[in-house]
């Protein structure tokens, strides 16, 4: 029984990255109903804010993230809305407004993940807000005085960042990066 329950956890975790999939986001807000999906829940978000707004903040509604914070852009582009899509002074703001709100919660203790966009559940770009969890493994990373330093891989993989001093240090190349904060 043992050994069967392990293939069968095998076997859904490799089946999860497929179900998570937004590569083929239909998200159109000129067409209502393709906004019915569950993974254009955050663009149903996006919609209800102020056409002018850059940039806006949501408390994380899953029960099993009860101390995260999203970042979002108002602007919606089509596909997956990868950030590495978005202009470099929505990105910019996008991480200053991040960051504040990190700040207020954790004080220099915050972290900011960015899931990869073969793991990411939704279309519409977001950043995770959270504290970071301690003796994290450092893997690859580059250390930035700004946020306009920040890269947004254009290979679509994850990023996550954290303060260093009065730098940021960047970690590339992941898929899931918000395990990296607090839940």
């Amino acid at each position: 029984m043992r050994v069967q329950f392990t293939h069968l956890s095998i076997g859904l975790l490799a089946v999860l990255p497929s179900l998570a999939d937004v590569s083929q986001c239909a998200c159109d807000p000129a067409r209502p109903a393709t906004l019915d999906a569950r993974e254009c829940s955050l663009c149903v978000e996006a919609e209800k804010q102020d056409a002018a707004a850059g940039v806006f903040l949501l408390k994380d509604i899953s029960p099993r993230k009860p101390n995260r914070w999203l970042a979002l852009p108002r602007l919606h582009q089509q596909g997956p809305h990868a950030l590495h899509d978005l202009p470099a002074a929505t990105r910019a703001k996008l991480y200053r407004a991040a960051i504040e709100k990190a700040k207020e919660l954790w004080g220099e203790d915050w972290g900011m993940a960015y899931n990869s966009e073969r793991v990411r559940t939704q279309c519409h770009a977001h950043v995770h807000i959270g504290k970071l969890l301690k003796g994290l493994s450092p893997g690859r990373y580059i250390d930035v005085a700004r946020v306009e330093d920040i890269p947004a891989p254009a290979d679509g993989s994850g990023i996550w960042f954290h303060p260093v001093g009065a730098k940021l240090r960047v970690h590339l190349g992941e898929e899931i990066t918000e395990t990296v904060l607090m839940r």
